[in-house]
């Protein structure tokens, strides 16, 4: 497994196996690496003959209140990680070297990304459109596969390549949960003990909402505010709870298509965001 820091050498890589008729698959990541990460990992292998992962904290996706500084970062374990999940190559910039300090060019979606995490953290949007757009110069993938834990993300990056004509296909794998149902996430932790305990209502909420919905047995404004009670019940302080289209992200009335409902919530000072897809039957 090579570990690759410059982007003409990551570059110069894919290229030689392109023109060996190669099929790059990619996972990007700003390490920290769980099963979730590594279940993205196992599908790129399935897809395509060379998986590469970026291991990359991007600043432009986070707010100067935000945990930049203290996200967690573990080289060495997500690089046996890796070589142990049958990785080929692991692209590992420096911020320094990757953005230009006059930098002044951004890659903005501007309907997708308008509510649920867009409204809170409004530069969000704009680091992860503009570093996924620079990871793929830098990789070239033909596949790139992203978690649906982060479905808005998911939706926007789908739309930023759709309407930028990228050649990759974007897939996307469930979200991977602990044995108690709590969303894998690099964020958890910094929950404590009692924290990360009274977390488990943000699951526990979703699914006994969704198959109450899925029984008719309630409506959508029942749901978002059995949903909230639970959570506030347990100490948590959402930011957002909504149900939006699966594929505008458009707020819903009514449960007329396939919707997502999606959370995110603090515990202590830990945000942690969640969602469960429930299809029209």
């Amino acid at each position: 497994m090579k570990i690759i820091k410059q982007i003409d050498k990551i570059r110069a890589f894919s290229v030689e196996k392109k023109m060996q008729g190669k099929i790059i698959g990619f996972v990007p990541t700003m390490g920290f690496l769980h099963e979730g990460h590594l279940s993205l990992i196992d599908k790129a292998k399935k897809e395509s003959d060379i998986v590469i992962v970026s291991i990359f904290v991007n600043p432009t996706q986070f707010a100067p209140n935000e945990d930049l500084e203290k996200y967690p970062r573990d080289f060495e374990s997500d690089r046996k990680a890796c070589e142990l999940r049958g990785v080929d190559a692991i692209f590992y910039p420096d911020a320094k070297e990757y953005y230009y300090p006059d930098a002044s060019t951004w890659v903005i979606e501007n309907e997708l990304s308008k509510g649920l995490c867009g409204a809170s953290r409004p530069e969000h949007f704009r680091g992860v459109g503009t570093v996924v757009i620079k990871l793929f110069n830098s990789v070239l993938p033909d596949i790139a596969i992203f978690g649906e834990k982060d479905y808005q993300q998911v939706a926007v990056i789908k739309r930023i390549v759709r309407d930028l004509n990228f050649p990759v296909k974007i897939l996307t794998g469930p979200i991977i949960r602990e044995s108690d149902g709590l969303a894998m996430s690099s964020r958890n932790k910094y929950l404590s003990k009692t924290e990360r305990e009274n977390a488990l209502s943000i699951n526990k909420s979703l699914f006994a909402i969704k198959k109450a919905l899925i029984e008719k047995k309630i409506t959508i404004k029942d749901a978002l505010k059995i949903i909230e009670d639970n959570i506030t019940d347990s100490g948590g302080c959402i930011d957002y709870i909504k149900i939006v289209d699966a594929e505008t992200l458009i707020e819903q009335n009514t449960f007329k298509n396939t919707i997502v409902i999606a959370v995110a919530v603090f515990f202590g000072k830990t945000r942690l965001i969640d969602n469960i897809i429930i299809e029209r039957i």
